[in-house]
């Protein structure tokens, strides 16, 4: 069982995810904050697998089923209009049929820097640094283990507005993104990252996300792809949003579903 103190520190971090986190949702990642903005995200993450993936890519039942509960928070500065100060960390609790846990995941500090930017295109380059603690640092990897992860990360966006001439008022304040990034972690083989985000905006209000998180594990390890659908609805300065994340393919990881609830604010 769960001591009452662990209880209280998860609640509290789960109370700070659904009054937290950020808005600023009409635009990916690609685009830095503006010097003097910033922005926070806080995630509550609710994740079940009663199925894995087996070295083939096969789906089977798991011996127990896989519990995995994350709150998170990022935040991001703009030092200046084309440097962006980066800082993420969350907090876990989990078990499977051999592990329970709860405590902090890695802590990370990273930069972005603005590599170009017009009207519609975006590119950026950034890079992390970050400090595992009691929790998973990979999903596929038993809690605790590794020490510290390094991460470089190009990302390119392409957004949309008025004069498309096609499904304009969908692609007012529309993107697409595309990010692809190399971890280094110690005591684990490194991951190549791939994740794909379109946002469409069927109203002034709200924004449709369609996400895709993929990734493989250097040597022909663990591989994982996973996608999440939610909608976004904006108020002033926050955006609260309701997904669900299903996985699609892996090897050697489990198959996990649930919902994802984000709080965003801008600064």
């Amino acid at each position: 069982m769960m001591c009452a103190g662990g209880r209280a520190a998860f609640l509290a971090a789960g109370v700070i995810a659904v009054t937290l986190s950020v808005a600023g949702a009409t635009q990916a990642g690609a685009w830095n904050k503006a010097r003097g903005e910033s922005q926070v995200i806080v995630k509550l993450e609710v994740m079940r697998a009663s199925e894995g993936f087996d070295p083939d890519g096969v789906r089977l039942p798991l011996p127990a089923e896989r519990r995995d509960d994350i709150a998170s928070v990022l935040g991001e500065h703009g030092l200046s209009d084309r440097l962006t100060l980066i800082v993420r960390t969350d907090y876990q609790r989990g078990e499977d049929a051999f592990v329970r846990y709860e405590g902090l995941g890695t802590s990370e500090i990273g930069l972005q820097w603005q590599v170009w930017r017009d009207d519609r295109w975006a590119l950026a380059l950034s890079t992390s640094l970050g400090r595992a603690g009691e929790g998973r640092g990979a999903g596929y990897a038993p809690p605790g283990v590794g020490e510290t992860e390094r991460e470089v990360r190009l990302l390119a966006g392409r957004s949309f507005g008025h004069g498309s001439g096609r499904l304009d008022g969908w692609l007012d304040g529309a993107f697409a993104e595309v990010q692809v990034a190399r971890r280094w972690r110690s005591e684990q083989e490194d991951e190549t990252r791939l994740d794909v985000t379109v946002g469409l905006r069927p109203h002034p209000r709200w924004l449709l996300l369609s996400q895709v998180y993929a990734g493989e594990v250097a040597g022909g390890g663990p591989a994982w792809a996973n996608t999440e659908i939610s909608a976004v609805r904006e108020i002033g300065s926050w955006s609260f949003q309701l997904g669900y994340r299903t996985a699609l393919a892996g090897r050697e990881v489990p198959a996990q579903t649930g919902p994802v609830i984000g709080i965003w604010r801008r600064f």
